[in-house]
């Protein structure tokens, strides 16, 4: 059962607090007017001894014409009581039920006003994101507890701003410095492994230390893409992504063939707005990794359409279902290999394709294949 919103509640407090209010007041009202009313037997008994007085009759002296009137006066004025009191209840019901009813109605008009800038906070707050905190509250209005709310939570935004955007220079600056002295080792181990004279103990050695440069380059650059898509996109244009798929696919044939793994394409026309090459790195991702993570034999296929926009589905060992989650986070792989257990790659492919994703303003999402490998979705806004 879904619980009550606030709104809720604090109408249903002002309509309470009202209805038991206007109780009382009917209620004390009912007393007063009935303390005022005349009482029909006091009324009786009085008539009754003015009468004796006016006659000189011995009280409990019968006087049958002056009993009747009695008699009749003392039933006029009950039949009047009650009606009166009747009519009063009945009145202060209705009055207190239409009332209620508008008090019910402006209660919710002004609990959704009191409340409008909670409402103003959390639509902020779902709008947040990574690479998008430049949106704030700045709720105008009197300094109330609303307002230091408002604020404060402005006040968090600019520190979580400054602190991302640090950690993003970093990432990419220290990337940058790394990549020089990467490229002086390759250089350095090529040239030394070019002298017909090595020893093959050597040359062992420096294809293993080739290997691991070359993964550390990749990883690098995939740092760099990583931080650049965290960033957000600063210009958006018109992208083909069907021909951003063919023409991956194309450059990737080879490293297909040598694996032994046929991709299949089905593209329709679809057109995105955002980075081509971001886009052509996210595409790049998900079919090398789909290619990588298979087996001999094995099938790729990659379909462009509506929605989805881009589906990657491959053959390949079973992935458990609890695994697929981790996979979009840095340095996880499928197996538990994670960081040093896989030199086929560096660990991004999936964190950059959710980055680069949710920089166009989408969403990637992964399931396990029924036979093993998996099935990648990734979803974009039309342009």
């Amino acid at each position: 059962m879904n619980a009550l919103s606030v709104r809720t509640k604090l109408t249903a407090w002002y309509g309470g607090l009202f209805l038991l209010a206007g109780l009382v007041l009917v209620v004390i009202n009912y007393l007063l007017v009935q303390s005022e009313l005349p009482d029909p037997a006091r009324v009786a008994s009085t008539t009754i001894g003015s009468v004796d007085a006016t006659y000189g009759i011995a009280a409990g002296t019968p006087i049958p014409s002056a009993g009747v009137a009695v008699r009749l006066l003392s039933g006029s004025l009950e039949d009047y009581r009650s009606s009166t009191l009747s009519t009063l209840v009945v009145g202060s019901a209705i009055a207190l039920v239409a009332t209620a009813a508008l008090a019910v109605l402006f209660g919710w008009l002004m609990a959704g006003r009191a409340l409008r800038p909670l409402h103003d906070i959390t639509s902020a707050a779902r709008r947040l994101e990574a690479g998008k905190l430049d949106r704030r509250i700045n709720l105008e209005g009197p300094p109330d507890e609303l307002k230091e709310l408002a604020d404060t939570f402005d006040g968090m935004l600019d520190r979580l701003a400054e602190s991302f955007d640090s950690q993003k220079r970093f990432v990419a600056n220290a990337s940058h410095e790394l990549r020089t002295p990467l490229a002086v080792q390759r250089t350095l181990i090529e040239v030394a492994m070019a002298d017909p004279e090595v020893a093959p103990e050597l040359r062992k050695l420096g294809t293993h230390l080739l290997h691991t440069n070359e993964r550390s380059e990749r990883m690098i650059e995939g740092l760099l893409i990583l931080a650049r898509s965290d960033r957000g996109l600063t210009a958006r244009a018109p992208v083909r992504l069907d021909e951003v798929v063919a023409s991956v696919v194309r450059a990737t044939s080879a490293q297909a063939a040598s694996a032994g793994v046929t991709v299949e394409t089905r593209l329709r026309p679809r057109t995105v707005a955002g980075d081509p090459v971001l886009l052509e790195r996210l595409v790049t991702n998900l079919v090398v990794n789909a290619i990588t993570y298979n087996a001999s034999g094995g099938w790729v296929y990659v379909e462009v359409r509506g929605d989805p926009a881009l589906e990657v589905r491959n053959s390949g060992p079973v992935v458990p279902p609890e695994a697929v989650p981790t996979l979009f986070e840095p340095f996880r792989r499928v197996g538990g290999a994670e960081r040093t257990g896989d030199t086929r790659n560096a660990g991004l492919g999936l964190s950059i394709v959710r980055s680069v994703t949710q920089a166009h303003g989408g969403y990637a999402d992964a399931q396990p294949g029924r036979r093993g490998g998996l099935t990648v979705t990734v979803r974009l806004p039309p342009s």
